[in-house]
This record gives structure tokens, C-alpha cells and sequence, in this order.
């Protein structure tokens, strides 16, 4: 058990770094909300509401793939900077940006065959006439976006975060204004409708890049780090070990997603306002989900930053005390779940229809916030051990063998619709949250008892 005089030590500078990255998360989120939002005010609701539904999930599956790869920046860097190898962690960008580049039109491509897998997937017409344009024009910010997460990871392990927050916060208000200029046609521009917030979105992942790739080079010559002297020279060595390490993580991340993409695209064949429903209450617990994913990103580098400094009971207590404020703040956040879920459907649409439907699935999240936060943060604090394949291994198993066969039966042949996929998705989340919160105590207690060389080893 983590004692309180452990918790009062590791609280400050975890939410010192913390903070700012769950700021930088909320703000990330943000932008998928006022999207939802703002596309809600046009004539056909549902259907756009439904359209950059699917459209923004089919390409945020490649999307966050390429960023699961580059998730090995976090081990690397952290471990480095902890042992105060500044250069090693500006070798391990460069060759994080090589990777970014290659990853770029590889991803992109699959966009433009979406139409024909949304035809077969039994998809209603008006919603895939919406999807496609807007997922094309969205996935025009997949280069931008990749080089903002190499660079991000590396900021945020070498303890520059306040830059990253800043950077979300200004890009959610070029989102915003894009949004009204292009949805609703302001300014002398075209009323696009929901393709316009593809393309606003897209900006303003252009703008997320340039800021943190300025900010990085100003820091650099402020403050003398020798960035721009850094071999630039491919180094095969050092991405293969980026992508050992970060792979595992892509595959986690992309099954994580898919699911929620496969369930998308599975209530999309009920209609439009349980796909409406759907991704009002999805686009809610992902909003809360932010919250453990900043402190997630942050327990990453403490531990990671403690294993350079070969500090097991450091890498220990800083896993522990935030997995604790991880499972704080969501048991609040399932309790507004519970108590204002009208509220909650009342800001994205007034069809009564989609918010009654969108209140049943909210019960459904209130469920599972507290295992959400639990299997966030574990995951981070492992990643900062250098551990990636167990969470890949458990979310594999507790979303694609037991929660979606379970979901799709219930909604399918009991008659539970859109709810009881929800109901399969809760079931996983709460099995991954328990199994990798024994699986982090257990490398814990590894930790102490065994050699630094050996347990810091990553294996």
C-alpha cells in the first residue's frame, strides 16, 4: 500500500507535469467536440453528427497508429534525459521525425477507400455521402500530426509541457473560428458544411506542428542544447528500437480504437439517431478519458526518467501515486455522468430523440470511469518501464475476444441496441483496468528485489 508521507512527496511534481499535459489532452478533445457541436446546427443533425462520426474514427484508427509507433519516444527520451544524455534524446527525435515521414502517405492512403467498406457495412447513404468528403479532407493534417507527436513526445519527457498546452489551447480557437468560416459559409467563404470541419481540423494540425517545432528551436538557441547539431543520418539501430518499443503500443492503441470504430460502424446500421447518440456519449467519455491520458503521459517520464536515474522505489512511488489520482478523478467524472447526462446531450443537439438515446449510453460510461482511469495510467507507468506488450496483450484480449462479442450479441439478438455494445465495451475496460493494475504492482515488487541492471533492462 503507498503510504501518505510517499503520496505528499510525489504529488507536486506530478501534477507539475501533469497539468499541463491533461490541459494539452482536454484541448485535444476539444476540437472533436466543437466539431460535433457546431456540425450539430445544421439542417440534417443526425446525419452529420453521424458522418464525422465515422469519418473522424476511420482516420484517427491510421492516425493514432502512427502516433502508437512513436510512443517509444516516451522510454527513450525519458530514460535518457533522467540520465543526462541531452544529445540522446535529440538523436532519438530526429530519427522519431524519419519515421513520421515515412509513416505520413502510408497512412493516408486507406482514406480514399473508405466509401466502398462503409457501402458494405450496410452504412445509410446520407451519412456516407457526408463521411467520405469530410474524411478526406481531415486526413490532409496526418503529416502535421505525426511530426506534432515526435516532437511532443520529446518535449514532454525532457519536462517542456507548458508549450504543448499552449499549443491545443490556441489551436482549438483556429479550429473554431476555421469552423464557423467553413461550416456555415462566414466571411465570404463557402458554406462546406461538415467537409468544412475536416479542413478546419486539418489547419489547425498544421498549426499544433509549426508551434512545438518553433517553440523546440527557439528553446534550442536560447538555451544553447546543440539541437541543430545533431547527426542527422539515419540511424537504423535507434528506430528499430523505437519501433520494438513502440509497436506494441500502435497495436494496443489501433485495437483500442478499431473496436470503437468497428461498434461505430455497427450502431451506424441501426440508424441515425442511435449513430448521433453514439458519438455525442463517445465523444463525452473520451473527453473525461483525457484526463488519465495526461497523467498517463506523465507517469511515463517519472518512471522513465527515475529508471535512467536508477531509482526503483522512485520509478515505484511516482507509478503508484498516479495511478491513484488517475482513479480520483474519474470516479468524479462518473458521478457528473450520472447526474447530468440531459445537461450533458443538451449541448451537442435539442432532437429529443438523440438525447434520450444519448443519456441510456452515458449510464453505460458512468460504469466504467474508474477501471478507464485505472488502465490509463498503469499503462503509462509500464511504458515508462519500458513494458508495452502486457496492456497491448490485455486490451486485445478483453475488447475483441470477450467485450465486442458480448456487445454485438446483446445489441443484435437481445434487442439492447446501441446499449448493449456499450454494455460489452464497459465489461472490457473494467477487466483491463484490474488485470494491469496486478500486472504494475507485480513489476514493482520485481523491481526492488531484483539487480539495477537487470530490472531496468525492460524485458
Amino acid at each position: 500500500m503507498i503510504q501518505i508521507k510517499t503520496i505528499r512527496s510525489e504529488l507536486g511534481p506530478t501534477l507539475r507535469l501533469a497539468l499541463p499535459l491533461v490541459l494539452a489532452e482536454l484541448g485535444w478533445m476539444s476540437m472533436a467536440i466543437v466539431d460535433t457541436m457546431m456540425v450539430g446546427r445544421l439542417p440534417n443533425s443526425a446525419a452529420a453528427i453521424g458522418a464525422i462520426s465515422l469519418g473522424g474514427i476511420l482516420v484517427n484508427v491510421l492516425s493514432f497508429f502512427g502516433e502508437g509507433l512513436l510512443v517509444g519516444l516516451d522510454t527513450l527520451v525519458s530514460q535518457a534525459f533522467g540520465a543526462g544524455q541531452r544529445e540522446d534524446c535529440h538523436r532519438s527525435l530526429v530519427q522519431g521525425i524519419y519515421i513520421s515521414l515515412a509513416l505520413a502517405p502510408l497512412l493516408m492512403a486507406p482514406v480514399w477507400f473508405f466509401e466502398p467498406v462503409l457501402r458494405a457495412a450496410g452504412i445509410p447513404s446520407d451519412v456516407i455521402a457526408l463521411a467520405v468528403p469530410y474524411s478526406k479532407a481531415l486526413a490532409w493534417g496526418t503529416l502535421p500530426l505525426l511530426l506534432y507527436f515526435a516532437v511532443r513526445r520529446c518535449m514532454q519527457a525532457m519536462n517542456l509541457v507548458r508549450p504543448i498546452a499552449f499549443a491545443l489551447v490556441t489551436a482549438n480557437l483556429i479550429n473554431l473560428g476555421g469552423n464557423w468560416i467553413l461550416i456555415y459559409g462566414k466571411l465570404g467563404a463557402p458554406a462546406m458544411g461538415t467537409v468544412g470541419s475536416g479542413w478546419s481540423t486539418a489547419w489547425a494540425r498544421i498549426y499544433l506542428s509549426a508551434v512545438l517545432v518553433g517553440f523546440l528551436l527557439w528553446y534550442d538557441r536560447r538555451h544553447r542544447t546543440r539541437l541543430l547539431h545533431t547527426p542527422i543520418e539515419p540511424d537504423l539501430r535507434r528506430i528499430r528500437r523505437l519501433l520494438a518499443l513502440g509497436l506494441p503500443t500502435a497495436m494496443q492503441i489501433t485495437l483500442e480504437i478499431g473496436v470503437f470504430a468497428l461498434v461505430t460502424a455497427l450502431i451506424g446500421r441501426l440508424g441515425a439517431v442511435p449513430l448521433a447518440s453514439h458519438q455525442i456519449a463517445l465523444n463525452t467519455v473520451a473527453f473525461t478519458y483525457m484526463v488519465p491520458l495526461g497523467i498517463s503521459s506523465a507517469v511515463a517520464v517519472r518512471v522513465g526518467q527515475a529508471i535512467g536515474r536508477k531509482d526503483p522505489q522512485g520509478a515505484g512511488d511516482a507509478g503508484d501515486t498516479a495511478i491513484l489520482l488517475g482513479a480520483a478523478s474519474m470516479t468524479c467524472m462518473s458521478v457528473a455522468l450520472l447526474v447530468v447526462p440531459r445537461w450533458i446531450a443538451r449541448a451537442y443537439t435539442p432532437d429529443e430523440a438523440v438525447i434520450h438515446s444519448t443519456i441510456i449510453l452515458l449510464a453505460a460510461g458512468a460504469a466504467f470511469q474508474l477501471f478507464d482511469g485505472l488502465q490509463t495510467v498503469a499503462t503509462g507507468a509500464l511504458r515508462g518501464l519500458g513494458d508495452t506488450r502486457t496492456p497491448m496483450l490485455c486490451h486485445f484480449t478483453a475488447y475483441w475476444i470477450i467485450g465486442l462479442p458480448l456487445g454485438a450479441w446483446l445489441c443484435f439478438r437481445r434487442g439492447w441496441g446501441a446499449f448493449g455494445l456499450w454494455a460489452g465495451l464497459s465489461l472490457a475496460l473494467i477487466l483491463i483496468g484490474i488485470v494491469l493494475l496486478f500486472v504494475w504492482r507485480y513489476r514493482v515488487r520485481h523491481l526492488t528485489l531484483t539487480q539495477p541492471a537487470k530490472a531496468f533492462s525492460g524485458q
